[in-house]
């Protein structure tokens, strides 16, 4: 099944115009939400707001937004203000340079969406993307969607052009607030380190070789729970004393790694079927959820 577009737009630099479909590239659906349960009846609670001033529950139609300027001092805005600050939905990307794309740094990388071409754009598409690729140069530009402008660059993938959103300048934080201490590196510990970074290096990014171990944690333990199994809790690591000597660690580092490719070397291939999930069954009622329907009559 192909990805559905989530907004139309151009593309707009100098006189050309380019017609696009933008595409969600991640997905929401990887993390795992809990709700809040009534921890004696089991039943989900609702989130309510009181006021501390006068100790009662006050509805949304009596709230209002309001920016603290100094202590306990707040200036309003009713929801027709707000919505006149908003920015209007241009649906065109207003490139504003070219840059070389190794100069974005990617600690402004933001969410990420891929473009595709519109009808009859399908040339102009190809031909920037060419030409960005040739040039070694990504699109900075502007973008007006949800009331927001974002600051966004425009870059080729493969066959394709990837509109990276990014962070305005004064939303990272300046290096120079990390407190550094000034120290010498030795060559023999250079040496050592650049041999071990040797030993684990790769030619290529492959993201599909490393999975959230934490997810897939949680989940096997929400089927275990959900077939009525109890979930026993494995023992906390025992923490490892550190060690103070550098070339000692780096020594350390290389001999457990020589060691576990000797071992990996000589175990057979790995059945990725003992590792997979185990397949969705019919949910086996818990004791739990068996008095909640006998409660509620069904």
């Amino acid at each position: 099944m192909g990805a559905r577009s989530i907004a139309t737009g151009t593309v707009s630099f100098g006189l050309v115009s380019i017609p696009i479909k933008v595409f969600s590239a991640t997905q929401a659906s990887a993390g795992v939400s809990f709700n809040l349960l009534h921890k004696k009846c089991g039943s989900r609670l609702k989130q309510h707001y009181m006021c501390p001033a006068e100790n009662e529950r006050v509805e949304r139609e009596d709230m209002v937004k309001g920016y603290e300027f100094a202590k306990d001092r707040y200036v309003t805005f009713t929801a027709e203000e707000l919505k006149q600050l908003e920015e209007k939905a241009s649906q065109t990307i207003d490139i504003a340079e070219f840059v070389p794309q190794e100069r974005v740094d990617p600690i402004y990388f933001d969410k990420a969406y891929y473009l595709g071409p519109d009808k009859g754009g399908e040339k102009a598409y190809r031909l920037l993307g060419e030409a960005m690729k040739k040039s070694g140069r990504c699109a900075l530009a502007r973008w007006s969607a949800r009331g927001k402008q974002y600051l966004v660059m425009l870059r080729p993938m493969e066959d394709a052009l990837v509109m990276q959103q990014l962070l305005y300048a004064d939303e990272v934080r300046a290096l120079s607030e990390v407190p550094l201490v000034a120290t010498d590196v030795k060559e023999p510990e250079l040496r050592l380190a650049m041999q071990l970074i040797d030993q684990i290096a790769g030619e290529a990014f492959r993201p599909q070789a490393y999975e959230d171990d934490v997810r897939k944690r949680v989940l096997l333990a929400i089927q275990r729970k959900v077939d009525g199994q109890e979930v026993s809790m494995a023992p906390a690591d025992t923490p490892q004393a550190q060690v103070i000597d550098l070339m000692e660690a780096l020594k350390q580092s290389l001999a457990q790694r020589e060691a576990a490719e000797t071992a990996r070397a000589a175990e057979p291939a790995p059945s990725y079927a003992a590792t997979a999930l185990p397949d969705r069954k019919p949910a086996k009622k818990s004791p739990r959820v068996e008095s909640r329907a006998k409660a509620s009559g069904k």
